[in-house]
């Protein structure tokens, strides 16, 4: 079975580069699970029993990738714990121009760790931050240390201000509501030649944001959507309060009167190892996917192109 899958994913990574090669941008889902994995540690129940006996496939902690491979660039949207095999993964388009961080959560920044010189021991890698990520990351070790040895250069995130990457292709962080101990927490509006996208990995609830997200699904072309929890009590003696996301049955509701080409945009990414929609052939699944909406994909590849000739 893990052979079978194994050739699949290296299909699927194979056409991607080719579907890449004519230049035009594009993202790239390297990880779909949420901060610590899956399977995840010291989880005996079934649903990581069945991906440590090999019965199902292991996922690594949501990213995306964006390439600019006319240019030679590529940037990471989050350094996760899977940073080796995702800064791998994105080689074949050319150099590494950066990481653009959501927050401080375990999964979308301890990944910088690999930069440093008990590594790659890197040389001034651009790392983007909003204000309290970036006072995070200066004041607190080992991060401080990428800073002073120069592995990484900080470079300043605004709310709502575009960050030009490349030509035709920018990055503008969104504000959302969050968990916020250590930084703030963004999302990101990814706007390429031709197509736009969003990603927004965590956010405590909609209805808590000062924007309406169905009028930004409607403004977008792909929306890469927190899908943590599937619905209430799935962590059994765990107040869910206490770690607030929009359950995938609450978002299917808010968005469930959009039209089906605008539900088919949305793709839930940043599973739960007790997330059921991980079982792809399970009810949850199939339920998203009668409904008009659809899962992330590691490998999955969106062009946001072409340029203009």
């Amino acid at each position: 079975m893990l052979q079978k899958i194994f050739l699949l994913l290296v299909l699927l990574s194979f056409f991607s580069w080719l579907r890449a090669q004519d230049g035009a941008p594009f993202l790239l889902v390297l990880g779909i699970a949420q901060d610590a994995g899956y399977p995840q540690a010291d989880c005996r129940k079934d649903c990581c029993r069945r991906v440590w006996e090999g019965e199902s496939a292991p996922a690594k902690v949501s990213c995306l990738g964006l390439a600019d491979p006319a240019a030679g660039r590529f940037w990471l949207l989050d350094a996760t714990p899977d940073f080796p095999a995702q800064l791998h993964e994105m080689e074949p388009y050319g150099q590494l121009a950066g990481i653009l961080l959501t927050h401080a959560h375990i999964g979308h920044y301890t990944g910088l760790m690999h930069l440093g010189r008990e590594a790659m021991g890197a040389r001034s890698v651009s790392v983007y931050a909003m204000p309290r990520m970036k006072t995070f990351l200066v004041n607190n070790g080992p991060w401080e240390q990428l800073v002073q040895l120069n592995n990484i250069q900080l470079r300043p995130l605004a709310a709502d201000s575009a960050v030009t990457l490349s030509p035709g292709l920018s990055i503008t962080p969104l504000a959302v509501p969050h968990r916020d101990e250590y930084s703030e927490t963004v999302g990101f509006l990814i706007e390429g030649p031709a197509k736009k996208a969003l990603y927004i990995p965590d956010i405590d609830k909609w209805a808590a944001w000062e924007r309406d997200i169905l009028e930004l699904i409607q403004q977008v072309d792909i929306a890469f959507l927190d899908g943590t929890f599937f619905g209430n009590g799935e962590i059994p003696g765990r107040d869910m309060s206490e770690i607030p996301h929009p359950f995938i049955g609450e978002s299917m509701a808010l968005f469930g009167n959009l039209p089906r080409e605008e539900r088919a945009k949305v793709h839930f990414i940043h599973f739960n190892h007790t997330n059921p929609a991980l079982e792809r052939a399970g009810k949850a699944a199939q339920e998203i996917r009668q409904s008009g909406f659809r899962m992330a994909e590691e490998g999955q590849l969106y062009i946001l192109g072409p340029r203009e000739k």
